[in-house]
């Protein structure tokens, strides 16, 4: 439950706190004096949008803080799913600062809005006019049915077998699709492969075909030239090498006259035995030149035939042609195994399908099985609430597996005697909304672990003798959860364990919003005045006092 609340610097509210009793806290105060305003900051702490519009002063932070005690709270699990230290008592708090950015702690830890969601929507339920709107949607009442069956374990059962039917369906559904795109494309796919795989390329093939290609469409004149320098460097006494020897001979003969003639000796040895190794390998090479027309015949259409294949796939290299030969043998030879994996994704889904219906139908039958109840216990207590007449029912229709489940409901409503029950968005008025609600909240409370339900003027429409009654099953409610009502009648009012007071504060500059905790003599003056007005009568105070007295009983 809640055991301490602070809001700083929220709307009217400079600072204020509070620390609520554990069974049934009542919140009265003139129209417009803040009891919508501390609502919403709990509703920050639910998770709410946030915004800056909203700062008492501008230039500071707002910071809302809710101290629960959540010792033997069935919760543990949640902290540990969010990676949340657990704690008996948890702190929740939200900020917002001047510049518009906004953070939420759990014990200190900070956390996005879905996981401040999830936990604190565990811990507290506010219950508000827009509650009303929601109980005309089928999803809401679907979730009514749920949580009076407490389906919760059923839920989370169904979700992971439908998630699992929807994954494997979708992979089903991919690979015929895959299939039927691919079917087309196989025999243009396999065209290119087998076109491909028939040429054989080799890596780095390209470039050396292109160099022997040149040589030998060049032969004649490599070889004409070949043989030219091969006769200038050996043939006839003329050639170089013979004209070098013969210098080489007369600088040999002279050495012996000078160290210089004999340096220019050894360099003329070192440049005729460089010539003649260059001269051998001319004539080597001479003799290696063909002219070979075969050849070049077959060198130019492995090079064209290579060409006309970078052209076609619109790539450089060969390499790249390699890559594309891969790609298309993996393209064709999914294609032609699809067969096999469709088999496979199809068991999957009769496989998923099967366990799908087995927790659909286990769900379908625990919600089925307490529809009759919910009628009759709302539809008991709507008596009590001066409703004798009402007569709830509720519709069922079995659909195709949703996120949901397999059910439909849709709950039908008449007040009044001899009107055949319809749908709620066309037949209730706003009291009757408010006691239906009450009545649905009250069926539910023992039926959730939720520690703290807050409800924002429940008591619209109604006066007299039903005010009483709904006063009676609020303050039953306290005693197995913490109760805040924010309401205008005295006849709830006087049920409270705690009675707060939220009131405008005009003593300063500026305008604030304040809240107390009244004392007996307060809470009787406050109760009088809503009774009778700003100057109650003695006998409105004797009420007053009267009706205090038999709640404290």
């Amino acid at each position: 439950m809640l055991t301490h609340l602070k809001i700083k610097n929220y709307a009217l509210i400079e600072h204020l706190e509070l620390s609520p009793s554990k069974a049934l806290n009542i919140v009265t105060g003139e129209t417009g004096a803040g009891k919508s305003i501390m609502l919403g900051a709990i509703g920050l702490l639910l998770g709410n949008r946030a915004d800056t519009k909203a700062l008492y002063n501008p230039q500071e932070k707002c910071v809302i803080e809710g101290e629960f005690d959540i010792e033997g709270f069935i919760i543990k699990n949640l902290f540990e799913e969010e990676e949340l230290d657990y704690e008996a008592h948890c702190i929740i708090r939200r900020e917002i600062s001047p510049q518009g950015k906004t953070r939420a702690f759990i014990n200190d830890t900070p956390v996005n809005l879905e996981t401040l969601r999830r936990i604190a929507s565990q811990l507290m339920d506010v219950h508000s006019q827009h509650d009303n709107l929601l109980l005309a949607a089928n999803e809401y009442q679907l979730q009514i049915v749920d949580t009076f069956a407490q389906n919760d374990a059923l839920q989370e059962a169904y979700k992971k077998d439908f998630g699992a039917y929807q994954k494997a369906t979708k992979q089903y559904e991919a690979l015929l699709q895959e299939a039927k795109a691919g079917q087309k494309e196989l025999d243009y796919n396999a065209f290119l492969l087998e076109e491909l795989q028939k040429a054989k390329i080799k890596p780095n093939e390209l470039e050396p075909l292109e160099v022997e290609l040149n040589k030998l469409e060049n032969a004649e004149e490599v070889r004409t030239k070949l043989a030219q320098t091969a006769a200038y460097l050996n043939e006839g006494e003329q050639s170089v090498l013979s004209l070098l020897a013969t210098s080489l001979a007369n600088m040999s003969s002279i050495g012996k006259f000078g160290a210089n003639f004999a340096q220019l000796a050894e360099r003329l040895q070192s440049c005729f035995i460089e010539l003649k190794d260059l001269t051998n390998e001319v004539e080597t090479e001479l003799e290696q030149v063909e002219i070979d027309d075969e050849k070049i015949t077959a060198l130019q259409k492995r090079v064209d035939l290579l060409y006309a294949l970078l052209q076609k796939h619109q790539v450089k290299t060969d390499r790249e042609l390699l890559a594309i030969q891969a790609d298309l043998a993996a393209k064709v030879g999914r294609v032609l195994n699809l067969d096999e994996a469709i088999a496979l994704a199809k068991q999957q889904v009769e496989k998923t399908e099967k366990a799908l219906q087995i927790s659909a139908t286990t769900l379908s039958q625990s919600r089925l099985a307490v529809l009759p109840l919910i009628e009759s216990q709302i539809t008991a207590l709507l008596l009590d609430l001066g409703m004798p007449n009402a007569v709830l029912k509720i519709e069922h229709e079995l659909i195709k597996p949703s996120a949901t489940g397999i059910n439909v409901v849709n709950l039908l409503f008449s007040a009044n005697k001899g009107i055949k029950p319809q749908p709620l968005r066309n037949v209730a008025s706003g009291g009757e909304f408010s006691r239906l609600m009450l009545a649905i909240k009250y069926i539910l409370a023992n039926k959730r672990a939720l520690p703290t339900i807050v409800f924002d003027e429940i008591d619209t429409g109604i006066s007299g003798e039903v005010a009483i009654k709904v006063g009676n099953m609020m303050r039953e409610m306290g005693k197995g959860h913490q109760i805040i009502a924010i309401t205008h009648l005295h006849q709830i009012a006087a049920q409270g364990t705690a009675h707060y007071f939220v009131y405008k504060d005009h003593s300063s500059e500026r305008t604030v919003s304040r809240m107390k905790e009244l004392s007996k003599e307060e809470r009787i003056r406050e109760i009088a005045q809503m009774i009778g007005g700003q100057n109650p009568s003695a006998a409105i105070l004797a009420n007053a006092s009267e009706m205090l007295a038999k709640h404290e009983a």
